[in-house]
């Protein structure tokens, strides 16, 4: 029968999938574990397995949607608290935040330069796209 202390040695040691689950950059655990088995999450410049410690210092790297997040580990979350409590302990570098800066700017002006919609074309639109495209020579059918 073993039992469990919480000694100071393990105390400073987590999961990086339990860690990234805590601190509430996964939804879920298992999310969290598959992103580090796929590659997507580093621990100190490598690559890493799910059951591999987190210890106070380490630099952690998530690639997620595209982008490039790089956090230090300050803490070790003893459960997956209040958002609050996730934010203490990981604290994003410098340089990944102006990186985040520059691609929110880029996905709004990209949004901006894309066309409105109104909706679906009425009969109307329907017919006058028609004979543009007839005068143009596609003839695209636009029902």
């Amino acid at each position: 029968m073993s039992t469990r202390t919480n000694d100071d040695e393990t105390a400073d040691l987590l999961r990086i999938d339990r860690w990234l689950f805590c601190v509430r950059l996964y939804k879920t655990r298992s999310q969290a574990s598959q992103a580090v088995s796929g590659g997507h999450v580093h621990l100190n410049g490598g690559r890493v397995k799910s059951s591999r410690a987190v210890t106070i210092g380490d630099q952690v790297v998530v690639t997620r949607d595209g982008s490039t997040r790089e956090y230090e580990v300050v803490g070790i979350p003893t459960r997956r608290g209040p958002p609050g409590e996730a934010r203490a302990c990981c604290l994003e570098t410098a340089a990944s935040v102006e990186r985040g800066v520059r691609l929110s700017a880029a996905l709004r002006a990209a949004a901006l330069s894309r066309p409105v919609s109104d909706g679906r074309p009425d009969k109307k639109e329907r017919r006058q796209l028609r004979a543009l495209a007839r005068r143009q020579g596609d003839g695209a059918d636009f029902d």
